[in-house]
């Protein structure tokens, strides 16, 4: 299997039990390159061997992919013969890494339909791999989730038949029948698709009911263990409710107040007020976070500290002061974040003058929701910032309410 970058994964981290793939763009990865479309598939085929590698280091227990549809079959016959070619290597190669990381290897769909020999090689798999219980790699080949729906019912008539069985068909029966049965994991945390492709095409479609979708616009061939990261980060951050209420409470400011009070410590950062700093940053963050008088001065202190070391440029003073500032917060305010993390996010944004980008992985990080929630604070603070980068603070402080608006919105 092809080598895979190491990557890591930060502490507190939320890791999905099961990442589901659709491997997307292999064709248009190869064309924009001019080469032919079974090229594309290589490069894809050895992009999942790296994924699937970094996906088991990173603690994802169950990794699926999605190879072969039940409609790939109306592709060019030479198209198809090269993704058999790849079939027969990955049968022939994989098997002494199953062996050698305990992994559990299971084709998801039809192998009917199949040469002879690819239907033998990944019975053999299955057969071969089936004590393992550390990870399971599911390979979705000839594969169609209302093909699998349709076989399961299939299955239990005529189960129901042999026994004479008349009683009402249960969920927990019908699971039984799937391709996925007997495994520990069989519903879907994360579904990632790349290419840019916003849709689930009918992959797994009762174990997907509750995933959380990742849309990627790289091509397979591009999507890198660091990208695999990165969407398990984002994954991360999400706050899962499974159709329940949502009780955690975390943020209670009045935006109005807040945005006023922001004004009001950036004016005197502005004009070089130290002294003053440190007081209006103190009823600042007593508003946002709802922090004991006590707590905020204690913050403020670091907060503080940090502004103006930042505004001289010592940026190892403004992290260590900034991540004291963030334990507090993370502490007594139940927000998931890494103190690290969000200091060294908050240290580029200053450093690179506040791009648009840079705030959504800071809110995103902060308040622990995905990139594309924190998409519209990340906008209007990027707005906020640029009019008071010009002193503009009448569109700064609009731009500012409806920033802390739509903040508290999201995350309270």
């Amino acid at each position: 299997m092809a080598e895979a970058k190491e990557v890591l994964l930060p502490a507190g981290t939320k890791i999905p039990n099961h990442i589901a793939m659709i491997l997307d763009g292999n064709r248009r990865w190869a064309r924009a390159r001019g080469l032919q479309p079974w090229e594309g598939h290589k490069a894809g085929y050895e992009a999942v061997q790296r994924l699937a590698r970094a996906s088991r280091k990173l603690g994802v227990h169950t990794f699926t992919v999605w190879a072969f549809s039940t409609e790939n079959w109306d592709r060019p016959a030479k198209e198809i013969e090269a993704i058999f070619h790849l079939l027969r290597k990955a049968i022939a190669d994989e098997e002494e890494e199953f062996h050698r990381d305990k992994v559990r290897f299971v084709h998801l769909g039809r192998k009917d339909r199949f040469p002879e020999d690819i239907a033998k090689g990944l019975a053999h798999l299955e057969e071969a791999t089936a004590k393992y219980e550390g990870n399971v790699f599911n390979l979705a080949l000839d594969y169609g989730g209302r093909d699998e729906i349709v076989r399961a019912v299939n299955k239990i008539q005529e189960s129901r038949f042999k026994n004479q069985d008349s009683s009402p068909i249960t969920e927990k029966e019908f699971e039984s029948y799937l391709d996925t049965a007997t495994q520990p994991y069989p519903y879907v945390d994360l579904f990632i698709r790349t290419s840019g492709e916003q849709r689930t095409s009918g992959l797994l479609p009762w174990q997907m009911t509750y995933a959380e979708m990742y849309w990627e616009t790289d091509h397979l061939p591009d999507f890198t263990p660091e990208k695999l990261k990165e969407a398990i980060l984002d994954y991360s951050r999400r706050r899962r409710r499974f159709g329940g209420d949502d009780r955690d409470e975390h943020l209670k400011f009045n935006p109005k107040v807040v945005a006023r009070l922001e004004l009001d410590w950036r004016r005197a950062l502005n004009l070089g007020e130290d002294k003053k700093l440190r007081d209006l940053v103190v009823a600042y963050l007593k508003e946002q976070y709802g922090l004991s008088k006590e707590l905020a001065v204690s913050a403020g202190v670091h907060m503080a500290g940090a502004l103006l070391y930042g505004k001289d440029e010592d940026w190892a003073e403004a992290k260590k002061a900034l991540v004291g500032l963030y334990e507090i917060v993370r502490k007594n305010v139940g927000l998931a974040m890494e103190p690290e993390i969000v200091a060294d996010l908050q240290l580029k944004l200053w450093q690179k003058g506040g791009r648009e980008e840079d705030y959504r992985q800071l809110y995103a990080e902060t308040y622990r929701f995905s990139d594309l929630q924190a998409a519209k604070s990340a906008h209007l603070a990027y707005l906020a910032n640029t009019e008071m980068d010009k002193n503009n603070y009448k569109k700064a402080k609009d731009y500012l309410e409806r920033f802390y608006a739509a903040l508290k919105e999201r995350v309270a």
